[in-house]
């Protein structure tokens, strides 16, 4: 009985320990990657600086799509929001310091998730697709009008960041904007582990397995999912200012419909519901499509699919999702 008794209150604290190991070998990973892709692409860190951006995007879907189970294909408005704050703070405002542009971004993603988690959470399956369709095209097209705001199709240009901690300024090599990058991605990695890992977390994902029964419980679905939207639009406004930050100008790009879509193939390629798969589908699929188009300009959209359509057949839980289960299984077969 006591022995029992003791194993079941070490269970928690083990549990925890853990999660802090893997937390850190995550964080360790992401940091060793970015030295050997800094080492690899020395004259190439726009195409890694971009990387990280989107990879912050595609975590934010993992967010709502892999833990909570909403179908989105409109993400992008949440990342285009959080990049045209981060350059009109810039540019109409005089709010030049990267780390307010980026703290702009945060509030103006936050604001899109929450508006975009209201309307699309009034629906469910099919119809969430089509109403987070509707609101991709609507955020690109409101952009386009307020032209004297963001530029319009011309794009918001004339943003002039101030040296990082005034100290360290974008060069042209884009060195500062990699390692600033490189930060905001380890510090949202380690933020969005804890949110994963803490109850409400849990919660997110027991509305995902079975909504009835989380109501059931006494618990709120929708203000759950809501609040997971509004933290979805944040790290999404960060790799929104982020971009902005670092290519100097935002275009209606941001907004489009395509790095919507894109955003959710990366996602389904690393593995939906992991956070490492979510970078790892970002890093994956945006390589080899950088390095597919520059070999075969003419037929690289051809390879990338045949690449899509053979990881979904044989490997349905994505990059990261596939390798994790093979090496749990040999794992618990070695002991």
């Amino acid at each position: 009985m006591t022995t029992a008794t003791t194993n079941q209150a070490e269970a928690p604290l083990l549990s925890g320990r853990h999660g802090l190991g893997r937390d850190l070998a995550g964080l360790a990973v992401i940091l060793v990657l970015a030295v050997i892709g800094y080492l690899l692409f020395p004259n190439n860190l726009a195409l890694l600086t971009r990387i990280i951006a989107i990879a912050l995007l595609v975590l934010s879907l993992d967010l709502v799509t892999g833990y909570c189970g909403v179908a989105t294909l409109g993400h992008a408005a949440l990342f285009g929001s959080g990049a045209y704050a981060a350059g009109i703070a810039a540019v109409h405002f005089g709010i030049t310091d990267p780390l307010l542009m980026v703290a702009a971004g945060i509030i103006g993603g936050a604001l899109a998730g929450l508006v975009c988690g209201v309307v699309i959470l009034r629906a469910h399956g099919l119809p969430q697709l089509v109403l987070s369709i509707a609101l991709i095209h609507l955020f690109h097209e409101f952009a386009n009008k307020a032209s004297s705001w963001t530029g319009g199709s011309d794009g918001l240009a004339g943003i002039a960041p101030d040296p990082l901690f005034g100290i360290f300024a974008y060069d042209l090599w884009g060195r500062t904007a990699y390692v600033f990058a490189v930060v905001l991605l380890a510090i949202v990695f380690m933020f969005l582990r804890l949110v994963v890992r803490s109850p409400f977390g849990m919660l997110c994902r027991g509305i995902k397995e079975d909504p009835i029964r989380i109501r059931a419980m006494g618990g709120s679905p929708t203000i759950a999912l809501l609040k997971m939207y509004v933290i979805s639009g944040a790290v999404a406004g960060v790799g929104g200012a982020l971009n902005a930050v670092s290519t100097q100008v935002v275009g209606l790009d941001s907004l489009s419909f395509t790095l919507s879509a894109e955003s959710l193939v990366m996602l389904v390629l690393g593995g939906t519901g992991s956070l490492f798969g979510a970078v790892t589908g970002t890093i994956v699929f945006m390589l080899f499509e950088d390095l597919v188009s520059a070999a075969n300009p003419f037929h690289w959209l051809t390879i990338v699919g045949a690449l899509l359509i053979a990881v979904v057949l044989f490997a349905p839980k994505g990059l990261y999702g596939t390798v994790a289960e093979v090496l749990a299984r040999r794992w618990g077969a070695g002991r």
